[in-house]
């Protein structure tokens, strides 16, 4: 068994990734899997942490057996144009969440999105426009009046 540095952290982090999916299905199973509806508040949640378990386990025997999960084992961080577009879309959540608020989902996801296409490479402004809108205007509309799940309209009522 590989026991180099880069092995050990790939396997804490994995470890650690596969308790926190642990502990969300077990406090999402507390939220009720069904109610009158279908579907209960833990149904997705409970799933979600019972998928991420199961491939925290898999790439956990994998980095067992000495395979390489990622580009190699050394490469904890990305660097480069990886690490460029990981810190737009953390530089980007970040300034979503601040955004979410004061100028309320659409208009904060429509930055959001915007932001990340131009970070992610995209140039073409129609593009960038038309999935824009979409997503964000799409995304408030099906939560909020189709799943009727609250989300923030803002001061402008958007």
């Amino acid at each position: 068994m590989d026991a180099t540095p880069g092995r050990t952290a790939e396997r804490l982090v994995l470890g650690g990734i596969g308790v926190l999916c642990g502990f969300m299905t077990f406090v999402a199973y507390d939220y009720g899997l069904r109610d009158s509806l279908g579907p209960g508040a833990g149904f997705f949640p409970f799933w979600l942490g019972v998928l991420g378990m199961a491939l925290c386990a898999a790439l956990l025997m994998q980095s067992l057996q000495g395979k390489n999960i990622g580009e190699s084992p050394q490469a904890l961080l990305p660097h480069g144009e990886g690490a460029r577009r990981a810190a737009a879309l953390l530089g980007g959540v970040v300034v979503a969440a601040l955004l979410l608020q004061p100028l309320g989902f659409r208009l904060a996801m429509l930055v959001f999105t915007a932001g990340l296409l131009l970070a992610l490479g995209v140039r073409r402004p129609v593009a960038i426009g038309v999935f824009s809108l979409a997503s964000s205007f799409g995304l408030f509309h099906v939560f909020y009046y189709w799943l009727k799940v609250p989300l923030p309209t803002g001061a402008l009522g958007f």
